[in-house]
């Protein structure tokens, strides 16, 4: 990690033997507020604008790239060339192959915690960070103000599937190339956020190619995908959260149903349930106000 190379703002926190890559908006004086994004995402798939919003609503905004994407450490352990298909046909018993799970991405979060000196925050997760924002709730309770959790889900095996066009986003091989993956973003990004918000597509690209800048790095991808796996339901655990809880999903998502929306506001205690319309599987400029006004009423900012 010594030969990364940090844009302005952009940071290094020592957790354990990692190098977690991090951002912050707003005063440190605020009420903290930490932004987890999703599998292969980077910190900057939460938008900058985004982040300002938050910071003028009143926090100090941290957003950083998990193990294994954008800037933070990669993990020296190669997964498979097919992630699905050893999870698919791994034998009665035996253990699906996987370095680390999301309990331990949840373990980063709080180091990253304990060397901003934060005692507890009010947490944000979207999709497969609204699991490891889950995990930090059910496992380290005292150091979650709130938990947000977006187009996430429970992990309850009987819960819908994806759509077979989203399914093959996640199942299509991996990027060779930096020009690959700028190209399968964009298409990704349109599968997934839908046909009702054509005004975000020409975020996509420049997104996409700064995101390429950063860290092009499918194999961390691939050890997350087998951290999600691996880690299995939290449908047992998630009644033991005591945080706040604000639950926001699309009612349109191909990627997490809208079911796992339902469900993890039923297995949370008083958990509040935000449906919204037309929303796939992405955070569309429209809806920024809405979520950000729940995020703050969740709060209590």
């Amino acid at each position: 990690m010594s030969k990364v190379t940090l844009d302005t703002g952009e940071l290094l926190a020592e957790v354990g033997d990692l190098e977690i890559c991090y951002q912050t908006f707003g005063h440190p004086n605020d009420p903290p507020l930490l932004l987890i994004m999703g599998l292969g995402a980077q910190m900057i798939v939460w938008e900058d604008d985004f982040c300002a919003a938050l910071a003028a609503r009143g926090f100090w905004v941290v957003r950083f790239d998990n193990r294994d994407v954008g800037k933070s450490t990669k993990i020296d352990w190669t997964p498979p060339a097919d992630p699905g298909k050893a999870v698919a046909t791994r034998k009665p018993g035996e253990k699906i192959p996987a370095t680390y799970l999301l309990k331990d991405m949840a373990g980063d979060v709080v180091g990253l915690m304990d060397f901003l000196k934060i005692a507890s925050a009010h947490v944000v997760g979207a999709s497969m960070g609204g699991m490891i924002a889950q995990e930090l709730a059910i496992r380290w309770p005292a150091r979650v103000r709130s938990l947000t959790s977006i187009m996430s889900t429970t992990g309850d095996p009987r819960l819908p599937p994806p759509s077979p066009e989203a399914m093959k986003v996640f199942t299509a091989p991996p990027p060779r190339t930096p020009e690959e993956y700028v190209e399968a973003n964009v298409s990704a990004w349109r599968v997934l956020r839908g046909p009702d918000f054509p005004e975000d597509e020409k975020r996509d690209r420049a997104r996409a190619l700064r995101a390429a800048a950063r860290g092009f790095y499918p194999e961390g991808t691939q050890r997350q995908l087998l951290a999600l796996y691996a880690s299995g339901s939290r449908k047992k655990t998630l009644p033991n959260v005591t945080a706040p809880t604000l639950v926001v999903h699309g009612v349109d998502d191909p990627l997490v149903p809208f079911a796992g929306g339902e469900d993890t506001a039923a297995t949370i205690p008083g958990a509040r349930l935000v449906a919204l319309e037309r929303m796939g599987h992405s955070l569309p400029v429209a809806v920024w106000p809405r979520v950000i006004d729940e995020i703050v009423a969740i709060t209590g900012n």
